[in-house]
């Protein structure tokens, strides 16, 4: 005798969550909202994720696993490191202006405001924001070890440049900044890095 059919996707339920959450927030989600994303009883989500948190997490792993993964694999990609930082902006307006999507990013987007008692989830989201940063410094500083860069270059100055303009094309996308805009913003960012190159 077959075995009883699973009564949801969990997938596409994690799927419409992420987008939820990816639109509105951690605290602008509420349970209802994720009912109403999901299709199902709150009980039902709570007996597949545990809690609210605990879906969020998931969600922010899905995000960083599919459409948030592009500055991972950019920074680790072979070539020169011009092209690596060049690449990652490039697909992070992509990714930000997509169609069909929230814009910006979801890990930048979810935390700008919190109540007390959410501090642990923002904090933890705010470590996973300053993990991307060190990966930018991380690249920039082997292409230093890799002779890339003039000798005395501020790696950490660069990287957290970087950072800063990444963070920052999220919020522009957010704001309803075309795809155009953004793109053109790229080639000025990137002369900050052409002056340390060899």
């Amino acid at each position: 005798m077959a075995g009883r059919p699973r009564e949801f996707d969990r997938d596409l339920a994690l799927q419409q969550a992420m987008l939820a959450f990816w639109k509105h927030g951690y605290e602008g989600t509420s349970m209802a909202d994720l009912v109403a994303a999901t299709g199902l009883a709150s009980a039902r989500l709570y007996a597949a994720f545990g809690s609210k948190q605990e879906l969020f997490r998931e969600a922010v792993a899905r995000y960083e696993a599919g459409d948030g993964s592009f500055a991972e694999k950019a920074l680790a990609a072979a070539g020169d490191v011009r092209g690596a930082i060049e690449n990652m902006l490039t697909d992070a307006v992509l990714t930000y202006t997509r169609r069909g999507r929230p814009q910006g990013c979801m890990v930048v987007s979810a935390a700008t405001n919190y109540a007390s008692e959410n501090e642990d989830v923002m904090a933890w989201l705010a470590t996973h924001r300053k993990d991307r940063t060190q990966g930018i410094i991380d690249r920039i500083g082997e292409a230093a070890q890799n002779g890339e860069l003039k000798p005395g270059t501020d790696v950490q100055a660069l990287g957290d440049y970087y950072a800063v303009v990444l963070h920052g094309l999220s919020v522009q996308a957010r704001d309803g900044v075309g795809k155009a805009r953004l793109l053109a913003a790229i080639p000025p960012a990137l002369c900050a890095l052409d002056t340390a190159l060899r």
